[in-house]
């Protein structure tokens, strides 16, 4: 018996429970079910036109770039024109997920890899579950379809988020991912990105790919 599970059975004991009461059991899963929400900030309690813009407005705050383009079928395009306006190879790694296979890639010039990075990838393409408004921030989920080290290891991280994904704030996002994926499916990993990754810890001194991507492109999808 380890010490936690000495101190448990002394308390159980004093108490004249053994914790395993139908009643004790019923008042946790209905705390965890009916827990009430906390503070929430009012920046991101918006319409969603609102909101979007908020969202778009936070990113380009903490130093991504975004664009927006009118469907799916034009993310592709946009792209490819980032690439090519930053001086880059049109070439890029991406994900399986079904949202990013249906666009039309063959409509343009890149060269297309599919799967995890290797860390010699220069650009990585991942579809974000959303976005949250308050902060600008992109919440990618871990999975074959959109590869984490696709978040990390490529210098230039290109992100497509759906605009009628972006919440208002964060509780919002949290019960948006459990909706999606249910009890005791949660992913292994969700990622909360604001911004590209920056350290000013050597001599106050910003510094853009400390610890990931030097660079946060964001292609927003209105339609």
């Amino acid at each position: 018996m380890t010490a936690r599970a000495d101190i448990l059975s002394n308390i159980r004991r004093s108490l004249g429970v053994t914790g395993r009461e139908r009643p004790r059991v019923s008042a946790v899963e209905d705390r965890i079910e009916t827990a009430p929400r906390g503070l929430v900030v009012e920046r991101g309690r918006l319409p969603h036109d609102e909101r979007v813009a908020l969202f778009k407005e936070q990113a380009e705050a903490a130093l991504a770039t975004v664009v927006e383009v009118e469907t799916r079928a034009d993310v592709p395009a946009a792209v490819a024109a980032y690439l090519r306006d930053n001086n880059l190879p049109a070439r890029i790694r991406r994900g399986d997920d079904p949202r990013l296979d249906a666009m039309p890639w063959g409509d343009t010039a890149l060269e297309i890899a599919a799967g995890k990075s290797d860390g010699k990838d220069l650009a990585g393409v991942n579809h974000a579950f959303a976005g949250v408004a308050e902060t600008g921030t992109l919440v990618m989920t871990s999975g074959h379809e959109n590869p984490t080290t696709l978040n990390f290891l490529p210098d230039y991280a290109i992100a497509v988020v759906d605009a009628k994904d972006v919440t208002g704030d964060y509780e919002d996002m949290w019960a948006k991912l459990r909706f999606a994926h249910g009890k005791g499916e949660m992913p292994r990993t969700v990622n909360w990105i604001t911004g590209p990754s920056r350290s000013a810890d050597i001599e106050q001194k910003m510094l853009l790919g400390a610890h990931g991507p030097r660079s946060l492109h964001i292609v927003l999808v209105k339609g």
